[in-house]
């Protein structure tokens, strides 16, 4: 696995240490490969209902 430095404000990063120390994660790497995981899967979803509304105004339209 690869390492990516990432800086955090102190606010941001007390609120994650929350989250781990809560048992929500194991560690703070835990809780940010989630984080981007689900970042990256809701852009993908964004992408696919953009492509799904410009093929219904397509059809709809001819546009």
């Amino acid at each position: 696995m690869k390492s990516v430095p990432a800086k955090m404000t102190k606010k941001l990063l007390g609120e994650l240490d929350e989250l781990v120390e809560e048992g929500w994660y194991a560690s703070r790497s835990e809780a940010v490969r989630d984080a981007v995981r689900e970042l990256i899967e809701r852009r993908k979803l964004d992408r696919l209902e953009s492509a799904i509304k410009e093929d219904i105004k397509w059809g709809l339209y001819g546009r």
